[in-house]
């Protein structure tokens, strides 16, 4: 059951319409770099598409109605959208959901020191990464500093090209060899994951005069203090945009894409919708690289509650009808895929891998070796998309991560599923994931668009 590849059968309007996404999803790759930026994006979005705060809905005491669009934002790291469709909410709605986290590293909460004339920032890597792969990279810092005052400073430095840059160093390969021998888990520690952010000495200090410049700076350019570290935010990343990759430009390369690219092409789907029969959700959250875990997280109750408060601006909440809403929904769990990549093809099972420019991939199951951890969607559910999908001439794959007993990974699917709802994985194959520059396919990012505009629609 080979699928064929989607660019054979692009025409003129097709490949128009391939990239004036693929270049507005670049620019939100350029812009949303951490949950944060990701999130502000997209409420940008979607106050320009017609949709209006949830929070001022419920101030108001207005009631919402059939074709109304909300939004709301948990602590500005997730957001959830709704589209009111024309069928009663109590019977279900179409949720897409995604992460907007990625792997990257985090700055400590006191991470600035000073040693042997260098200053470096002290990190914590977040999520699964091949921790030699982030040396020697040019990087930038995103995030946050709150102070004491109730003022948020908001940090971004290396992405102009008039920024500084900053890398973790590595050990020259003549003097290697003994860290050469090493596995490749342990060539890099965690602990070697510092951000060099400086050389120069304050002049007339004596005591840790380079850490003291670094401190000058920021505190002449950003009114920070060193106490402030301890409520800041800064995420390390790779400093640079997304491009577009290969002779042909037919691959975009980027930091993030590992989820951003099934966020940016669901909230780009709910905005295109004109009207739909069955309410319509994008739920983009935050801590799915680490669990689903805090506040923030899939496993917080910040989507149940906000259906909870959409319902009662409806005129429609019970605790009953809430948990009729959720039981009855559909759900793609919009999450990407590993690529079969020809050059490490021992790792996958040819019959069941996901390709470039094949289309969106669905994953009736996740998780690792015996199935552990996993959603496993039902058949019924797969055969209803399947008839969605040729209905609305989408190309799709189905795929499973690598082969038996390689490996394995997880997504957000299971934790919906819990209200028994039916939920399946749902996303685009990714080269390089988890690296600090991964590799998509665009005729992959515009299926992606196409299936869940499809799904929105007809689910």
């Amino acid at each position: 059951m080979e699928r064929k590849n989607a660019w054979k059968e692009y025409d003129k309007k097709d490949t128009k319409e391939l990239e004036a996404l693929c270049k507005e999803y670049r620019k939100f790759l350029n812009h949303g770099k951490t949950e944060r930026e990701c999130v502000k994006y997209i409420v940008e979005l979607a106050k320009d598409a017609g949709y209006q705060d949830l929070d001022d809905i419920k101030k108001s005491g207005k009631k919402l109605k059939s074709g109304d669009k909300v939004y709301a934002v948990n602590m500005k790291k997730a957001i959830a959208l709704f589209q009111i469709g024309s069928a009663p909410i109590v019977e279900g709605m179409n949720i897409l959901g995604a992460h907007i986290d990625s792997p990257r590293m985090d700055v400590k909460q006191n991470p600035l020191y000073e040693d042997t004339d260098f200053a470096y920032l002290d990190t914590h890597y977040y999520g699964g990464i091949k921790k030699y792969q982030w040396v020697t990279l040019p990087l930038a810092i995103h995030g946050v500093v709150a102070k004491k005052d109730g003022e948020v400073v908001d940090i971004v430095i290396g992405e102009d090209e008039k920024d500084p840059i900053f890398c973790v160093t590595d050990l020259l390969i003549h003097l290697a060899g003994t860290q050469m021998e090493k596995k490749a888990a342990k060539v890099v520690e965690g602990e070697q994951l510092d951000i060099l952010v400086g050389s120069q000495p304050l002049p007339k200090e004596e005591k840790e005069p380079v850490k003291k410049m670094v401190l000058s700076i920021l505190k002449k350019k950003y009114d920070i203090e060193e106490e402030d570290f301890l409520s800041a935010e800064l995420e390390i990343v790779p400093a640079g945009k997304a491009r577009e990759a290969g002779l042909d430009a037919s691959m975009i390369m980027a930091y993030g894409q590992d989820d951003r690219v099934c966020a940016y092409t669901s909230a780009a789907a709910m905005f295109d919708m004109k009207s739909v029969k069955r309410t319509a959700c994008c739920l983009l959250v935050d801590k799915e690289e680490i669990g689903s875990v805090g506040a923030t997280g899939m496993q917080s109750k910040f989507f149940e509650n906000t259906v909870a408060e959409l319902m009662e601006s409806m005129g429609e909440y019970s605790e009953l009808k809430l948990k009729r809403c959720l039981a009855g929904s559909y759900m793609l769990s919009s999450d990407v895929s590993a690529a079969y990549d020809p050059n490490y093809a021992s790792a996958f099972e040819k019959k069941n891998a996901a390709y470039f420019g094949r289309g969106v991939v669905f994953n009736k199951f996740t998780g690792s070796r015996g199935k552990s951890g996993s959603n496993d969607a039902n058949a019924e559910y797969i055969g209803k998309l399947r008839k969605i999908m040729d209905d609305n001439h989408v190309a799709f794959q189905t795929a499973e991560l690598g082969k038996v007993d390689i490996g394995g990974g997880g997504t957000i699917a299971y934790i919906l599923s819990l209200y028994g709802m039916n939920v399946i994985d749902s996303g685009v194959a990714v080269l390089n994931m988890h690296a600090p520059w991964e590799i998509t396919s665009k005729a992959d990012v515009y299926e992606a668009y196409k299936s869940y505009k499809a799904f929105l629609k007809d689910a």
